[in-house]
């Protein structure tokens, strides 16, 4: 029996740890006041810009502007708190009863000497259904 409760724990944890990891691609960026990532979301027979910036980082919080599409959002965001992150779904929520592929922007630190933001972009799609085309940087 005791064999048995071991089985299950290590057959559990291993499961849990390979469905931890469900993103297909992490990508680090550094990103100076104002200056824009643009990356294109390539899906079907679909192309949309992705784009973030930030313009302040004040009192331990950076202000960020991003767009997807046509739509345009702000959030502030803190290190070492649960406001590190926001997500961006990339399809819409439709009949196809599944996870949405969606980034994950990350803010992971702050280098005053560079006056940089470092970001972690995570892509999460199960279905491989999105590729992903990265711009240079402009200002």
């Amino acid at each position: 029996m005791r064999l048995f409760f071991s089985f299950c724990i290590s057959l559990l944890l291993l499961f849990g740890a390979l469905d931890a990891n469900d993103f297909a691609e992490v990508k680090r960026i550094e990103l100076k006041k104002d200056e824009i990532k643009e990356i294109t979301v390539k899906y079907e027979h679909y192309e949309k810009p992705f784009k973030f910036r930030w313009t302040l980082y004040k009192n331990e919080g950076l202000v960020m502007f991003y767009s997807y599409g046509t739509k345009v959002m702000q959030n502030i965001l803190y290190l070492n708190t649960k406001n590190q992150s926001f997500k961006v779904y990339l399809k819409t929520k439709g009949a196809d009863f599944y996870e949405v592929p969606y980034f994950l922007v990350k803010f992971k630190e702050f280098n005053f000497k560079k006056h940089q933001a470092v970001f972690e972009l995570f892509l999460s799609d199960k279905r491989s259904q999105i590729k992903l085309e990265y711009k240079k940087k402009r200002k």
